[in-house]
Order: structure tokens, then sequence, then C-alpha cells
């Protein structure tokens, strides 16, 4: 049988972690003077913490460059990614609560395949931002343009930056343009949890790439360099990171565009081993208040732009032995067929002392009173006449959705009544505490405050929000909520509403300047 080079590449990739190739496909491969990868070759990277270029008494600058670069990806291919300072992710920033941010974003990504100007917008997912820093999607960036958005970082949990212009969120996003954003205090420095090099984020993506080591994006008109898509974690595929035999502790972030997870511990690489533990120490908001531990074959459900923070005890495990963070996929979907697959490996290679540990109270959290609410609202999520829309609509600049006045609780429903589709709600500025999902209780996990709302299959998920910040700010303006299953959302399932009745235009109040006047 002929075997040309894409199958071969397949075959390989099928392989697993030890390329075992016939030889009629081994001279093949050694023909095209390109390398290929398997599967927990390449070692883990942590992502490169940003410095502040200068501090004053009440604030830290940040400077971040957006331009095109190439990356080694996949080993002997270069890859153009869009990234933040070049990179993709791009850098993190650890920040402390009661300190501000200033981030100075200067677009230098110039022209697409089109030729038509990369404009983007920068939004920093999970801090409740006055409107015209919270990244609205029509405040554009332009080419050889900057902005300095300006952070509170009152909000204590794992958040993330990535771009959010209209109606090509998706694109840019894939193409590279998203980050991790830590604030941190002193409470939680106290805790016993892992810290320093035993602190790690780690940004999940998953992207297609041809055979010339270009990014598939969408229907292009390229051939598949693998089967199905690769799984990067902090832009490596299939990592391995190798780890002492002590507790870690991992702040996960669903960075795809369109990409469900059901996560899971595992001694198997295509099975799931029963027993291994995923302690859930935090979600979206931040620490719970209390540890949640998932038990294999029990899993993490995790949708797109959700985080969670999990401890990992690695001194259960002898030296040598490999560990693999599976994930087995969502049932709810339309593709029943997702095997176990495994998304990176951890090799347990030296012994250390450990003196951290998980306490039995984190962080207490002040359940929001339903007694509080004075109002309901509710909004149906579903796909209309080729469109993504939100009670039968779909964006529309001009319209507001809702008016909420500052401070007030209220309870939105999110419907979903189609079978197979899902849609990770998400709201700007504001936070929420789910109450039900079905009439039935959130998973122990999903406790506390969240921004991300995963709504399933043919369910209804009633979410109590709360207009105002957790220091009690009332910020005022318009904001926007959305799907974050990014082709929903750049095909209409987008909203907005306003809080208050006469707050801060979001696009002229703070507009970007030219570059040529920094």
């Amino acid at each position: 049988m002929k075997i040309n080079r894409r199958k071969a590449i397949q075959l390989a990739l099928l392989g697993g972690g030890c390329l075992l190739l016939p030889i009629a496909i081994q001279k093949l491969v050694s023909q095209s003077s390109k390398r290929l990868i398997g599967r927990f070759d390449l070692p883990f990277r942590t992502l490169p913490l940003l410095n502040p270029v200068r501090s004053d008494e009440s604030t830290d600058y940040y400077e971040i460059v957006i331009e095109k670069s190439q990356a080694e990806i996949i080993p002997g291919f270069q890859t153009e990614i869009w990234g933040y300072n070049g990179i993709a992710p791009g850098p993190l920033i650890r920040q402390q609560q009661g300190r501000r941010s200033q981030v100075r974003f200067i677009n230098k990504l110039g022209k697409d395949s089109q030729k038509q100007n990369i404009d983007t917008v920068i939004h920093l997912h999970g801090m409740p931002s006055q409107p015209q820093y919270d990244g609205y999607g029509m405040d554009f960036v332009p080419p050889n343009y900057y902005k300095d958005y300006e952070y509170p970082n009152d909000r204590v949990a794992t958040l993330w930056y990535h771009d959010h212009v209209m109606d090509l969120t998706w694109r840019n996003v894939y193409m590279g343009l998203l980050g991790m954003y830590i604030v941190e205090d002193e409470y939680e420095r106290n805790l016993p949890l892992p810290k320093g090099d035993y602190d790690v984020p780690l940004v999940i993506e998953s992207k297609e790439f041809a055979t010339d080591g270009s990014l598939i994006f969408n229907d292009d008109d390229k051939e598949s360099l693998f089967e199905s898509n690769v799984t990067l974690i902090n832009g490596v595929p299939w990592a391995r990171m190798e780890v002492a035999n002590r507790k870690y502790r991992f702040r996960i972030l669903n960075g795809t565009a369109k990409t469900f997870y059901q996560l899971a511990l595992s001694r198997n690489q295509s099975s799931l081993s029963e027993g291994e533990q995923l302690i859930v120490i935090g979600n979206d908001g931040g620490l719970i208040d209390k540890p949640v531990i998932v038990n294999a074959p029990e899993t993490l459900r995790m949708s797109m732009a959700e985080r969670y923070e999990v401890v990992i005890d690695f001194s259960k495990y002898p030296i040598g032995t490999r560990l693999y963070l599976q994930n087995t996929g969502l049932e709810e979907t339309v593709d029943f067929s997702t095997p176990v697959k495994p998304l990176m490996c951890f090799d347990v290679v030296r012994q250390e002392p450990d003196d951290s540990e998980v306490p039995s109270q984190l962080r207490p959290f002040e359940t929001i009173p339903i007694s509080a609410v004075v109002r309901e609202r509710t909004f149906t999520y579903e796909r209309e006449k080729g469109k993504w829309a939100i009670n039968h609509k779909v964006w529309d600049v001009n319209r507001i959705d809702a008016q909420v006045n500052p401070g007030d609780i209220e309870i939105w429903t999110f419907v979903n009544p189609q079978e197979g589709k899902l849609h990770p709600v998400h709201l700007h500025i504001v936070e929420g505490q789910i109450l039900d999902r079905n009439g039935k209780p959130p998973f122990p996990y999903e406790r506390g405050w969240k921004d991300v709302f995963h709504l399933g299959s043919q369910e209804t998920l009633r979410v109590v929000l709360k207009f105002a910040t957790r220091d009690g700010r009332k910020l005022e303006g318009k904001y926007m909520m959305h799907c974050h299953h990014l082709q929903h959302e750049d095909n209409g399932m987008m909203s907005q509403f306003v809080v208050g009745h006469d707050g801060i235009d979001p696009v002229t109040t703070a507009p970007a300047k030219p570059i040529t006047e920094i």
C-alpha cells in the first residue's frame, strides 16, 4: 500500500511516545527533512514572569508589545503566531491586592493575510474594570496604536487576558493572543498551600497544524499535518513535566476557542486508573471555601475560559512513576466518541522536602442572600437561522438587553433548549453564584464566585448576581455578556447590559493613541 507523507505522520502520532514506525514509513519520513513529534517528548515550559517597567507608591506599570513572530511549536516547523511580547501564551503577570496596574498594550501586528489591519481589544477576564478598560468589543487598538489599561486588582483569583475584538475573537485568540494574570493577597500567602516553584499555571490550548507548520483556522483550505488537533500546555504539545515527590498547586485555564474538557489524573495513558486525585481548591473567583477531591474515574468538568486550581500530591508515587492529565470529553455533546486522551504527563524524578498542606478551610465566602434579590431575568441561548442567538436576537451595538441598578442583586436564568449544544456563559464585570442546574445543586467545585457558567445540553441554569465588587465598589457603564465558545460569540451570541444610567462610554472615554505619542 502506498503511504503518503501525511499518513505517515498520522501513524507516527498515533504511535504515542515511542515512534516505532515500519521501515517503509521511516524511509519516507527521513526524506522530508522535517522531524516528527512523539507524545511527551518535549519538556514542560513555565510561563515567563513579566516585571513592571516601573512602580510608584500605588501602581505597577507594565508594557506588552503585540506582534507577530515565528515559533517552533512542532519540532522542525516554524509557525506564525500573534503573541503578547511575541510569545503565546503571553507572559504571566502576578499582582498583589491593594496595588493597581497600568498595562500598556502596543499593537504592532500590522495586516493579516487578506491585507486587512489587525485590530485588537484587550479584555482582562475576571477583573472588575471600568468600562473603558474592560475590553469592549469595539474599543479597538489599531496597528501602530497603543492603549494604557488600568486595573484595580481587588479580586484575588486566577484571571487571564485575551483579545476581544468584535467578530474576530476566535481568530485572534487562536493565533496566540492570551495570557494569565494572577492576583494574590496576604491571607492566601499565609495559607500552607504549595508556593513559589510549586505554584504552576497551566494554559490549555487546542490547535490544528497544516503540513507546512502553519495554523489551520476554521475552514482554511489546508491539508492537516496530524489526524486531529494538537493539545498545547503552555505552548508545548503534549508536554512532559518533571516533578518532585511532593505537592504542587496547578492553576489551570481552558484557553481553547471551542473545546470542553473532563479532566482526571491517571497512571494509564489510554484509560483512567481508579483513585488518582485532583484536589480542587479554587475556581474562577479564587479559592473556594473547602477543598473538593475528584477521585478518578470521577472527572473535573471544564468549559472554555473557566479556571480551576488543583493540588496534586506526588508524594504518593515512587520515583520513576509517570502520571497523565487525561481528558475524557463530554458525553453531552453531539460527538459521543471522545476516548480518553492524555493532555500532558508528569514524571516523578526526584525527592524533595514538603512542608505544604491543603487546609480543610480555604477562604470563607459570603453567600449572596436570595432575600435581597430585586429582579429576575431569563436569557435563552440557541442556534437560529444559521446564527447563535440570545433571546432570539444576535448582537446589535445599538441595543441594550438589560439595565441594572448599581449594587442590585438579581437572579439571571440561562436556558439552553437544544440537545448536544453547550454554552459557557460569561458576564463581564459581575460575578455570581450558581443556585441550581435543572433544579439540582451545582457541582461542589462550582461553589463560590464564578464568572463563567457551563450551560449544558437542554439545561436551565439559575445564577444569583451582585452588581457591585466584593469590596462594595459600584461600577457603572456598558458591559458585555456572551457565550465563550468563541465560534458562537463571533456569530452573534453576545449581548450587552448597562449598569446605572449615565455610565462611562467604553469606546470614546479612553481611546487608543498613536505610537508616535509614546
